[in-house]
């Protein structure tokens, strides 16, 4: 049981350890609560007859202090040009993102892409996760399945959807005569949102630009996109995943076009058994479509 299952009110010390493990937190530092968006004071005794001197850690800061800790310190690590007065949200997700494609841009291979994603500060999932989880399987393969975010085992092991959702997906993919020497598996975010919440639009955006390259140097010939998330993010769909799965799409990008197909992701299934004819019927579509490439 996890603490979003207790009954118990008020919370025991243990739903409330539980809790916080889940969301993340794996370090007490001490009593009191610290901003880490602030910098020390200075120790150096004040200037008489004149201001203290501008602090260069407080002045990086304080543009970022509207997007929350974890996000204005990744921004920091990248070395951002700060943001403009107004807009900061925004102009602050754009520079990120353009961070982002140029990096992965940069990238002529996969293991170069791998080690551009290991590297890049810009996302402030990297802070709360354990490991950075980027793909399994083959990329030379035909078939290149694309989820949502790490979860817990994912980003204990550091390979995506080795979980209890990723079990069921092997499972299906063998139903179809696939596995891993047939298959590349990877997801649109590649760390892990603290307890497994809904990734951001920043988040997304900051991470984008590296999918998109990993389908670019991959250069699959069909397209599965697991989830609302991913739909939405590789596709432009905006209709829920119930409306969208079943129907083939086309995945369209600097000059490259791929047949891709939403899928329900394989945890809505193990929450919504009563769907598993739905999703077998999509798996039958996408056996369907390879054999038809003849791959």
């Amino acid at each position: 049981m996890n603490a979003t299952e207790a009954t118990d009110f008020p919370p025991s010390l243990l739903d409330i350890a539980l809790f916080y493990a889940e969301a993340g937190v794996d370090e007490a530092i001490g009593e009191q609560p610290v901003d880490r968006t602030q910098a020390p004071p200075s120790r150096e005794p004040a200037r008489s007859g004149a201001d203290p001197a501008p602090n260069p850690a407080v002045a990086a800061a304080a543009p970022n202090q509207s997007l929350g800790q974890g996000q204005g310190q990744a921004q920091a690590r990248v070395q951002l040009r700060p943001p403009a007065a107004t807009g900061n949200a925004l102009l602050s997700a754009a520079e990120v993102e353009g961070a982002a494609s140029r990096a992965a841009r940069a990238c002529h291979t996969i293991p170069e892409l791998e080690a551009a994603i290991k590297a890049f500060e810009g996302c402030g999932l990297k802070a709360t996760a354990t490991n950075t989880v980027i793909a399994r399987g083959n990329p030379q393969a035909p078939l290149m399945i694309i989820g949502e975010a790490p979860g817990r085992d994912e980003d204990a092991q550091g390979l995506p959807f080795v979980g209890e959702s990723g079990q069921l997906l092997d499972r299906m993919l063998k139903a179809i005569g696939r596995d891993e020497q047939n298959t590349y598996i990877s997801n649109i975010l590649f760390w892990r949102p603290p307890g497994n919440r809904d990734p951001s639009t920043e988040e997304i955006l900051a991470c984008k630009p590296f999918i998109e390259r990993l389908i670019e140097l991959a250069q699959p010939k069909v397209i599965a996109c697991a989830g609302k998330h991913a739909a939405a993010t590789l596709l432009g769909t905006t209709q829920g995943i119930t409306r969208t799965r079943g129907r083939w799409h086309e995945y369209s990008r600097d000059g490259i076009s791929i047949p891709a197909m939403p899928l329900l992701h394989p945890a809505y299934l193990l929450r919504q058994p009563g769907v598993k004819r739905e999703a077998w019927h999509d798996m039958l579509e996408l056996a369907a479509k390879l054999e038809q490439l003849g791959v």
